[in-house]
């Protein structure tokens, strides 16, 4: 099978043909239609974390595709199932974190195209309880992107804990913020999109956002303040300090600043202000199998579109360039039927 491979950090990438995989007790194997291409993919190619990821590597986490294989022990799924394999691959299902419904947080958990190998390739094995189900009238394209951007943004919508016709505070419209602003507005709720590139703010206006500010202009903050005297909830999916900063001073009392976000800095919180005004900052890692139900349901209803271009697995190293140069608008998919 054809794959993408990361043989060292920070080299580009090797496409060429691997053994296909074979699958296990408990494992179903999958072959990928469409794979998402997501910022995380390019920090587990250059080892940016502190935990680095297995080498050699296939990434992606966005792999969604038909089951091909299944392994003994399955006993849910079924060859033809249309699913999909998202960062959470598995965890160990028994723990504090696991019985509690957060197993997001399990220490045991592996992830795709990071501590196993992902969905840049034709096939990729998958532990059958993790994978998530595809609704039928879902494309495999419109899809893939849902396995991180959208359950990410639409966990920390829920995080949040802000309700319909209150104020939200989306920094940050890429891949996982024009996401954001859909699923905030379809759960209800008013949206001030952020972001430092006005066609980015004139997407957001067309995704439903009530008002857009960029920061290069004005300090966010302070005209969100001056607008709606702040919000209940911002969401900062923005890689940058400054971004964290704003979304932080732009919340109201008693609100919430949900960090999605991995930039290396630290952020800095004035802790009087904090206590004062009863103000909660919370991090949110992409979601659990529940949230990716949920959120592939408001796709599959109409209500949520990722904006989408397609490319084959060829051009990986050039989609890396231009993710890196901040070119990219939206989401890149990987269509492995091209």
């Amino acid at each position: 099978m054809k794959a993408a491979i990361v043989n060292e950090f920070k080299e580009k990438l090797e496409v060429k043909e691997v053994p296909k995989p074979s699958v296990g007790v408990n494992e179903v194997l999958v072959h990928i239609h469409a794979c998402g291409v997501c910022h995380t993919d390019l920090h587990a190619a250059h080892g940016d974390w502190p935990v680095k990821p297995k080498l050699p590597l296939i990434p992606g986490h966005e792999g969604v595709g038909t089951v091909e294989e299944v392994g003994e022990g399955v006993t849910h799924l079924k060859i033809g199932d249309r699913v999909g394999v998202p960062w959470l691959y598995s965890a160990c299902g028994h723990c504090e974190y696991c019985i509690t419904g957060r197993e997001t947080l399990c220490k045991e958990q592996h992830n795709a195209g990071y501590s196993v190998d992902g969905g840049y390739a034709e096939y990729c094995v998958a532990a059958a309880d993790y994978v998530v189900k595809v609704p039928e009238n879902l494309d495999f394209v419109e899809a893939a992107p849902l396995f991180c951007a959208g359950v990410t943004t639409y966990k920390a919508l829920k995080v949040s804990e802000a309700k319909a016709g209150e104020w939200v505070a989306i920094f940050g419209v890429g891949g996982l913020g024009h996401l954001a602003v859909q699923y905030a507005k379809a759960m209800g709720m008013n949206v001030v999109a952020v972001d430092t590139f006005d066609e980015k703010l004139e997407l957001a206006k067309e995704l439903g956002a009530d008002l857009v500010v960029n920061p290069m202009k004005e300090d966010a903050a302070e005209f969100i303040h001056r607008e709606i005297d702040g919000v209940h909830a911002s969401v900062c999916t923005a890689v940058s300090k400054a971004a964290f900063g704003q979304a932080y001073r732009a919340v109201r009392r008693g609100g919430t600043c949900v960090a999605v976000g991995l930039p290396p800095e630290m952020m800095e919180v004035p802790i009087f202000d904090t206590v004062l005004n009863g103000v909660k900052i919370a991090g949110s890692i992409v979601g659990t199998r529940k949230d990716l139900q949920e959120t592939l349901q408001f796709a599959a209803e109409g209500k949520v579109k990722t904006i989408i271009e397609t490319r084959t697995l060829d051009e990986i190293n050039e989609i890396f360039d231009e993710m890196e140069q901040g070119k990219i608008n939206g989401r890149i998919v990987i269509d492995m039927k091209k």
